[in-house]
């Protein structure tokens, strides 16, 4: 599976391709808000085509003939286009608002929900702050952006169409002329368009470099306060917030280039203008109302213009953003359920047999082959790096073996349906993973299946009832983020209540005593112990004596099992194991 890793290659889809994939996708649906959006839009540019048709009659039906009788029905008639262009620019802005709001809503809806689909290589590669910026930063970029683009092409689009038509019907030559430096900018925007797109992606790049500095930062808090690290932290976030910043004004310039270049590119037609209509105008060839309603057209005509040429910038920056995003959408996850799954094992003993894994070039299981009995106790041990941890992730298929087989039941996991095979397990780890909601919520995860009595049940197996019965707003306790609001023990017993509920047959315990004080350990153990009884059971753990009663112990040493067996027989044998409970004087 490929990698962003928070860059993106150089061009990596056209604008063709990314415009057509984001209306495919996300905005052919409004086409109706749309389609209304543009006639109400058309109306509103059109009718400065004919405010400046109006000032022909103005000046030479009115001023010039003396005309005064004429001056209600111009007046009326300009005032109403005024009126018009009010109500169908706010008409046209509400429909079209609603559309980007909608598009950018469902995108970051549909991006979160690929990203839980990909693999746990995907995560290890991508960090949190870099994907965040992905889904939030991203997203709203285009949204921001995407928002300009709809309501004003459109819009500006057919007030030059008009304009120029009324330029045009007076004088082509004067409308000629008036455009005579037009060519000189087709090198420039272009040259300008590509530095802003790759600006853009730098910029976006690093505000995801940004963002990961301070989940690291604010996540390892304490260790930050203890090594008396505020000031080299806030350097080194102050070095991101520099490149971001210069990267800013760099794009920022480049985009105003463009709408610079056409103020000078109109200019230069104003002055050509002046020249060739002047002397006509003098010699009475054409009347003053006509250069008038001319020299409107071609001054209300400059606006739209510039905006239009900005456009073409806002459109890059939009461009990178959606790079970035459908970078991330075109990944695949190499995890997938087969194509006719096999039935749910009916046992649950689980079999690895000459398994090997690496990640990326770094092997890490080398042929390993054991066996955990269904409903007995298996107990992972070794040192760190082992690959123990690789062994849980493998056998949920969080990642796939590069060979071997893995089964449960006889039944290879990989022939299995994948929603259907993690149903068969449940797993507390030594970082309990908790929400930024109540109590409850976190041992419910979204069930709405289960009754208050098989709620209150799994408190009272995970020992939870011992302290939530205990604060003033009981379940409904807030956890705080990652569970600040709990101790280690009780977010360790809030994830056993989780599995209780669970009910799986297979129970995954990773460290799940490791980081406790004494008096919390016990209570957990306790809990682990209820739990686990009439389960087959996996245990990874670095504290031997804690899994000295196992029903097994296997010990892997560099990505192979080195020797398995009981606590006594393998004590007996003088082996790695042995060793490993010398030195934590473990008898």
């Amino acid at each position: 599976m490929t990698q962003p890793k928070d860059t993106a290659p150089k061009a990596a889809y056209s604008s063709r391709v990314l415009f057509g994939r984001i209306w495919r996708g996300y905005l052919r649906e409004h086409w109706p808000k749309m389609a209304l959006a543009g006639l109400l839009m058309a109306v509103e540019g059109a009718c400065l085509g004919v405010l400046s048709w109006m000032l022909e009659p103005l000046f030479d039906k009115v001023f010039a003939a003396g005309q005064s009788g004429l001056i209600w029905v111009v007046g009326g008639v300009i005032f109403s286009l005024f009126a018009i262009r009010a109500v169908t620019s706010v008409g046209a802005r509400g429909l079209l608002t609603d559309v980007a709001q909608r598009s950018s809503s469902a995108m970051q809806v549909d991006l979160l929900r690929h990203i839980l689909r990909l693999d746990q290589s995907f995560f290890q590669d991508n960090p949190p702050g870099a994907l965040i910026e992905r889904v939030q930063g991203d997203t709203m970029a285009v949204q921001g952006v995407w928002q300009v683009f709809i309501t004003g092409a459109g819009r500006d689009a057919v007030a030059l169409i008009s304009l120029f038509t009324v330029a045009v019907s007076i004088d082509w030559r004067w409308t000629l002329a008036a455009l005579v430096g037009a060519p000189l900018l087709v090198a420039p925007i272009a040259l300008a368009q590509r530095y802003i797109r790759r600006k853009t992606q730098q910029m976006r790049t690093q505000s995801g470099d940004r963002a990961t500095r301070l989940d690291e930062v604010f996540h390892g808090i304490s260790a930050v306060k203890l090594y008396q690290m505020e000031a080299y932290q806030t350097e080194r976030f102050e070095k991101l917030v520099v490149a971001i910043r210069k990267a800013l004004v760099k794009m920022t310039l480049s985009q105003s280039t463009i709408p610079a270049l056409i103020d000078l590119v109109t200019g230069l037609g104003f002055f050509a203008v002046l020249v060739l209509g002047a002397p006509e105008i003098v010699e009475g060839k054409r009347t003053v109302g006509e250069f008038m309603s001319f020299f409107t057209a071609m001054a209300l005509a400059f606006q739209p213009l510039r905006r239009l040429g900005g456009l073409s910038g806002t459109w890059q920056i939009a461009a990178a953003s959606l790079e970035r995003l459908y970078l991330v959408f075109d990944i695949q996850p190499s995890v997938q359920t087969p194509a006719a799954p096999l039935p749910k094992p009916a046992t649950t003993a689980v079999q690895f047999d000459d398994v090997r894994f690496s990640y990326g070039t770094k092997p890490v299981l080398r042929g390993l082959s054991f066996t955990a009995e269904a409903g007995k106790t298996t107990a992972l041990v070794g040192p760190s790096g082992a690959g123990k941890s690789s062994v849980f992730n493998l056998l949920t298929r969080l990642i796939d073996a590069q060979s071997g087989t893995i089964s449960v039941g006889g039944v290879p996991v990989t022939a299995v349906d994948l929603v259907a095979l993690r149903q068969m397990f449940a797993s507390v780890s030594q970082d309990a993973a908790l929400f930024d909601e109540t109590i409850r919520e976190n041992v419910l995860l979204g069930r709405s299946d289960i009754s208050e009595a098989e709620l209150r049940n799994a408190l009272d197996v995970a020992y939870v009832s011992e302290f939530v019965d205990a604060l003033p707003a009981g379940l409904d306790t807030p956890a705080g983020p990652r569970g600040s609001a709990l101790s280690g023990g009780q977010r360790q017993r809030v994830a056993i209540a989780r599995a209780v509920l669970r009910d799986a047959p297979i129970l995954l315990l990773d460290e799940a005593t490791s980081a406790l004080d004494t008096a919390s350990e016990a209570k957990v153990a306790q809990a682990l112990s209820r739990l686990s009884e009439g389960r087959t059971t996996l245990v990874i753990a670095h504290r031997l004596s804690t899994v000295r009663d196992a029903d097994k112990i296997v010990v892997i040493n560099e990505g192979q099992v080195v020797e398995e067996g009981t606590h006594d027989v393998l004590m007996a044998q003088g082996g790695a194991y042995a060793t490993l409970c010398k030195m934590q004087l473990v008898e």
